[in-house]
Parts: structure tokens; sequence; C-alpha cells
């Protein structure tokens, strides 16, 4: 299969890439603008073998799209713009990125033939819950930027699959964490934050929940969905790891060797979402199981940020942060 991936010189995007080139036969493009969280040192080991082709362009470059997706069976769409606190002083990039630039890909995508569409999303498109867990045939109620674009994004691609055929399969998965994550999200600004020496800063009270899966967990679902999905379908990808912002936080603080005095209470941010919680009853219906534990994970992931200096280092000081 001849696969035509965006967004991957991104965190999930890059592992996706790496995973199918290790264990399928498959061909990739990567369509990526190398944003600042878009990183070619990520995948300059990808693009080394000859099954992988980089094209640096844009998603919302119908031209750049046209001329590069030709020839492909399916399309993955990771490319986004993902960073809530981003969104809240700039929404515009968001809606541009996460809603013109997917139009432009279903657009172009009817237009070549493209067999499967794969369009990542969040779990965030269906806003906080107090108790219990959202499934696929909850409504929408999104409350950031980001998550309202996000939202967009998913109905322009499922709008396809209505009105055109498009072989649309939605995917909303709870927050991933991994190696080569982009250091303004929590675990890996963390991480490096301690690994060193400085403190980490926790919102609020730091009760908001999240469901934590490896990002290898989430893209081996992402996969199975592309292969046996049904076209015009949503299926949430969680791993039930609910935790609380403070527990997680202590947790890498154990792992890092840190005690509370690297924690630093701030001011919680603007309309930050109590819970998010989904099942995955839908996409594990069709054979998919977690390989990590959230511990496991944990450990592993600032076990890499360790061992991998050399690639965040730069990326923290060109960001100031």
């Amino acid at each position: 299969m001849k696969l035509y991936v965006t967004g991957a010189a991104g965190f999930i995007g890059s592992n996706y890439v790496r995973w199918l080139l290790a264990n399928t036969d498959d061909e990739v493009t990567i369509l990526d603008a190398l944003t600042y969280a878009g990183n070619l040192e990520t995948i300059r080991d990808l693009v080394d073998d000859r099954r992988c082709r980089f094209v640096h362009g844009d998603i919302c470059d119908t031209d750049v799209v046209t001329e590069t997706m030709q020839g492909h069976d399916a399309v993955v769409h990771f490319a986004a713009e993902t960073h809530v606190d981003r969104s809240i002083k700039d929404g515009y990039s968001f809606v541009r990125t996460n809603c013109y630039g997917t139009n432009v890909l279903c657009d172009v995508a009817l237009r070549v033939g493209i067999e499967r569409f794969v369009h990542i999303s969040t779990d965030e498109v269906y806003g906080s819950i107090e108790e219990g867990s959202f499934t696929e045939d909850d409504k929408l109620t999104p409350r950031s930027p980001y998550s309202a674009a996000k939202a967009g994004s998913d109905l322009i691609a499922l709008s396809y699959f209505t009105t055109h055929g498009l072989p649309v399969l939605v995917t909303r998965c709870s927050n991933n964490f991994g190696p080569y994550q982009f250091p303004e999200k929590v675990i890996p600004l963390f991480t490096t934050n301690l690994l060193d020496g400085k403190q980490v800063p926790l919102y609020g009270d730091g009760g908001n929940v999240r469901d934590w899966i490896h990002v290898h967990d989430h893209n081996t679902a992402a996969h199975l969905v592309l292969q046996k999905g049904t076209p015009g379908e949503v299926y949430n990808i969680g791993a039930g790891n609910e935790i609380t912002n403070r527990e997680l936080t202590y947790r890498l603080l154990e792992l890092t060797g840190r005690d509370e005095s690297f924690i630093l209470p701030v001011e919680d941010r603007k309309g930050h979402d109590r819970r998010y919680s989904i099942t995955h009853d839908k996409v594990s219906a069709l054979g998919w199981r977690t390989e990590h534990t959230l511990d496991d994970g944990l450990a592993a992931t600032v076990a890499w940020y360790r061992d991998n200096r050399a690639w965040w280092e730069p990326l923290k000081a060109k960001a100031a942060f």
C-alpha cells in the first residue's frame, strides 16, 4: 500500500511512520510544513529509507497537495495545530490548518481517487465530562479554540463521506505520550525540566483528569482502523489510564529523582476542562489491545528523554521555555 501521511515530522505522525517502516511493506510519502513542532531531525532516519519520501509543504496549499497525493492508496491525516494554550492566544492559525487544511486534503483525495482517508482527531471535541465516558455517538461540545477547530475538521471530513462518498474514517484519541513529543506538552515539558533541575508549572489545584495512551498503542489502533474500519464511522482510541495532573506530576518526580519542591503552582488556564474520558469498545472490537501500561510507558518515556538530550535541548533553547 502507498500511504500519504500528513504531519509526520511531528510527534504522533513520526512515530506512526517509524512503526510502518518497521512492521509493514508499505511505501510512505510524508507531507509536513515543518512548523515549530515539526522537526526534520525527528524523521531524518526515516527519509533515508527507500520506501519513505519527504515533501516540505503545507496542507493548505492545493497545488502541492494535488501534485504529491496522486498515486497513493490511502491518506492518514495527522497534520494539525494542537496546543490548547497557543490556540487561546492565536485561534486563527488553528482554524486555517485544522479546518481549511482538512478541507483541501479531502477535496484532493476525492479528485485523485483515494481509497481510504483516516482523519486523526482528539477526545477534546467532546468537551469535559464529570462522570462516565463519552462514546462515539455523543454530541460535540468543544470548549477551546483548538478543540473547536478539530471538531470542525471532523465534521468537514465526515461531510465528504456523506456528500461525496469519500471513504473517511475518523479517530478520536486521548492524550498521547512517548518519544519525540515536542517539549511544550506536559509530559516532555515536565520531564525535561526535572532532568535539568528546574521546576514544573502545575495548573490550578492539579485535579484535572486525563486518560493517557502511549503513542505506540495509539498508532496500532489508528492503523487497524485504516485496515478494518468502516468508512463514515468514528472510532475513539483511549487506554483507560485516567490520572490527575497532580498524580502524574508526582510519578514524574519519582522517575526523575526529584521532590515536591520542584512543583510550581500556577494560576489555572482559561477554560481548563476538568476531565476527559472516552470509551474504546468500538476499536477494541476490531481486535486492538494496548501493549503499554501507564507505569512502564512513563518509565520508558523518561528514559528516552534522559538519553536523547541532543534531540530536545535545541528545541527548548530555540523556543525559550
